[in-house]
């Protein structure tokens, strides 16, 4: 979905990535950065921990990290983390 078409909460979700995620985080291109591409991580069954493709993993994973990814829960507080939820799943 392009930039331009995401609603209000999607919008805040994409400012949180790109201040929290972006920095080992590719949303918009395959491939890796310091991390997985995030690109269609929702139109997968399992995470590439192998862990499921669902809200509470992802947040799980987010505020308490796994494996290499460290957590960055500390930044963020409920709404950061569902408008971050919320633009993953436009990808």
């Amino acid at each position: 979905m392009p930039l331009s078409q995401l609603n209000p909460q999607q919008a805040r979700g994409h400012v949180v990535f790109q201040t929290q995620c972006a920095v080992c985080h590719y949303d918009r291109s395959g491939g890796s950065l310091h991390g997985p591409s995030l690109l269609g991580v929702y139109r997968k069954r399992e995470l590439p921990s192998g862990a499921p493709a669902n809200d509470d993993r992802v947040t799980a994973t987010v505020m308490h990290g796994r494996g290499m990814m460290p957590a960055v829960g500390n930044g963020m507080d409920r709404q950061d983390v569902d408008d971050l939820l919320a633009y993953l799943h436009t990808l």
